[in-house]
């Protein structure tokens, strides 16, 4: 299950990141959308992550590292034909279809983690996939880099694409694991005890949308960077992740979640600060590193939940927090674009 884990982990990292470092840049540079236009597409590609509780239904019918295996190959499925529908509803289009495979299957990995391995070893896992989450994020970094000059940024696409299929196909053939634990409960189940994971899980929805919408857009629109910008900077991030990562898991088992989820959102309420009122190139741009070097943090979440959760209420569990996280997922990119016309300050400070 580990390795498993890892080789998928590694293939959904590298198609989202990939897509990531090209997306922008498509849509502002090639396609023509503005501000707006992206906080709708974005909403559109959170909205299969509200509905991401769809999949414990999904184990009615197969096993749930098989859901995992599928969800990956619908990445690659999507991001392989992002290139080739250059308009707005085209790039709606395959972005639903990628984030259909990578909400999900950010719902079933984690599932998994979390059944297969106990309190102790859970952390030092989920921060070890957070470290060959960067792995992938590198690869894909350096690959559209070195590439980007010379390839289309349709065949880029389809080459990123290509390779996801090409590692679901592997490990299905040849490397196929059984579920673990205690059988899931295959419903919804909403609990009061679990009140305070579902509140941090709307906490980071927000959160993530910020970044990923609009400081990607800030650095694009505002600062004008390009592709080969974009990826030096997830370089920076990813390498520094990959190095930290791994003490992830370390020091919650030291420190606890409390702890740590604290510190995260004072650094980043100072980190959203910054991109409100600096206007500075290269500051924005450490801000921006310091921004994703903290998205680590949220395994605390889930190590929370595996703390107080009923062992039945692992897949339901972690499929029910993942769909509240993205309530405000759905919500902000769409208030946020039509405030960034007005003033790009004003979604950070809200944030």
């Amino acid at each position: 299950m580990y390795l498993f884990l890892m080789v998928l982990t590694i293939a959904m990292a590298y198609g989202f990141q990939a897509w990531t470092n090209m997306s922008t840049n498509l849509a502002v540079d090639v396609i023509g959308l503005n501000g707006f236009d992206m906080g709708v597409i974005q909403s559109v590609r959170e909205i299969p992550g509200l509905l991401s509780f769809a999949a414990i239904f999904l184990l009615l019918i197969m096993r749930e590292w098989v859901v995992a295996l599928v969800m990956v190959a619908l990445i690659g499925i999507g991001v392989g034909f992002t290139g080739m529908f250059l308009s707005f509803g085209g790039l709606m289009t395959t972005t639903f279809i990628m984030s259909v495979g990578f909400h999900f299957f950010e719902t079933s990995n984690k599932s998994l983690a979390l059944q297969a391995f106990d309190h102790n070893e859970a952390p030092l896992v989920l921060s070890k996939m957070r470290s060959m989450t960067a792995v992938g994020n590198i690869v894909a970094g350096i690959m559209v880099f070195t590439t980007a000059r010379y390839l289309s940024i349709t065949a880029l696409f389809f080459i990123v694409g290509g390779v996801i299929l090409l590692a679901v196909v592997y490990l299905f053939l040849f490397h196929k694991v059984s579920d673990p634990g205690v059988p899931q409960i295959k419903k919804i189940v909403l609990k009061k005890k679990y009140n305070l994971y579902y509140i941090l899980n709307i906490i980071s929805g927000t959160r993530r949308q910020i970044f990923v919408v609009f400081a990607l857009l800030m650095l694009v629109e505002t600062y004008h960077y390009t592709i080969q910008g974009i990826t030096i900077l997830f370089l920076i991030n990813n390498i520094l992740t990959w190095l930290l990562s791994p003490m992830m898991g370390k020091w919650i088992n030291r420190y606890g979640e409390r702890n740590m989820l604290t510190l995260k959102y004072v650094v980043l309420a100072v980190v959203f600060g910054g991109y409100s009122f600096i206007h500075n190139e290269w500051i924005i741009a450490i801000l921006f590193v310091f921004d994703h070097l903290f998205f680590s943090f949220s395994i605390c979440i889930n190590t929370y939940f595996q703390k107080i959760a009923d062992p039945g209420d692992m897949a339901t569990g972690t499929a029910t927090g993942f769909a509240i996280n993205h309530i405000m997922a759905v919500i902000v990119p769409v208030v946020g674009g039509a405030i960034w016309i007005k003033n790009p300050q004003l979604p950070f400070i809200a944030g």
